[in-house]
């Protein structure tokens, strides 16, 4: 990567960030699923990030080589592998926030439920041990379905006694990016300047963008348009997988949000005022347990959980019509973690 593009990456995690300037917090995070299709771009992104002076990463096989790989790039973060069961305590051990994308992928025909069988107990197995050796690190959950996987984290949590809804989050951030990629294409506007929550799940028809709060706000869009804008947001993940014709899932792009949505929490963890991002976590926002909306980011994880705001009658409607498979993926969450 040339340096002027390794700038430009850096720049753009930066936003907004915490003061790179001396005396800032020493930061440590923690990739486990590091060597995976999503994990090694996502290790990248983490070692341009300058609020990260510590990333451990964490696999079954295969981390030592990114390590070494990641670990040649001219910025501060020190790199380290872990690989196998009897390193993943020294992984954790230290860590201010940890992202899971480990699991298998999304292939053709297959739905985010499908991988439930395979990735819940992976996602079990990892929480065990965060609750063991960094209980109060903020944890990203990005392994698929995020509507399952994060109420069994939360299970997991609770029986070893470490569960603060404050510091446990779905990463919900690439539905946002693909709404506000997708709105702007559609509107013909700048999309740096476009903003557009997405709320409810992170599957199918539980993803819910309100591009009626969309900004900048547009005429230009018909209701029809609303409704395409709003089925390929839902399908963004299925038009990838279909695009790479059984050679993968959306790494690249969910990479990417994964690196946002961190830098996000490591942003909120250093003081920096109104941060807000959204994302899967316990909630009370509806009347299930857990739902994705915006939520402002500090010192502890989540400082507050926001409201949904107005919304039109199409998305009022959208949010009636998800809230029955939303509570389904939740409830086999749960279930799984008290069963196994």
């Amino acid at each position: 990567m040339r340096p002027s593009l390794m700038r430009s990456a850096s720049q753009l995690l930066r936003r907004r960030s915490y003061s790179s300037a001396s005396g800032k917090p020493e930061r440590k995070v923690a990739i486990l699923g590091a060597a995976g299709g999503i994990g090694q771009p996502l290790s990248l992104l983490m070692k341009l990030n300058p609020l990260v002076s510590s990333l451990s990463l964490y696999d079954i096989a295969g981390t030592p080589g990114v390590a070494a790989d990641v670990s040649h790039i001219n910025s501060p973060a020190q790199v380290k592998g872990f690989m196998g069961d009897d390193q993943l305590g020294e992984a954790l051990e230290g860590s201010d926030i940890v992202i899971i994308p480990a699991g298998v992928p999304r292939k053709p025909g297959m739905t985010r439920d499908d991988l439930f069988n395979i990735n819940a107990g992976i996602v079990k197995n990892l929480c065990t041990a965060i609750a063991k050796y960094c209980p109060n690190a903020l944890v990203n959950m990005i392994s698929n379905p995020v509507n399952s996987t994060v109420p069994i984290a939360a299970e997991v949590f609770k029986k070893a006694g470490t569960y603060d809804e404050k510091r446990l989050f779905g990463v919900t951030t690439l539905d946002v990016v693909r709404a506000k990629t997708f709105y702007a294409g559609k509107a013909n506007v700048p999309v740096n300047d476009v903003n557009v929550p997405v709320v409810g799940g992170h599957a199918g028809i539980t993803i819910l963008p309100l591009f009626s709060q969309a900004t900048p706000a547009t005429n230009a869009l018909s209701h029809e348009d609303i409704k395409a804008l709003t089925k390929r947001t839902q399908d963004g993940g299925t038009e990838v997988v279909e695009a790479k014709a059984g050679k993968g899932s959306a790494t690249l792009s969910m990479a990417y949000a994964g690196a946002v949505f961190a830098n996000a929490c490591l942003k909120g963890l250093n003081g920096v005022p109104d941060v807000v991002e959204c994302s899967f976590v316990q909630s009370t926002v509806t009347e299930l347990p857990f739902f994705a909306s915006k939520v402002k980011l500090g010192k502890n994880g989540v400082e507050e959980v926001l409201g949904l705001g107005q919304l039109s009658d199409f998305e009022k409607e959208g949010l009636e019509n998800l809230k029955g498979e939303l509570k389904t993926s939740i409830e086999k969450g749960i279930k799984f973690a008290n069963e196994n």
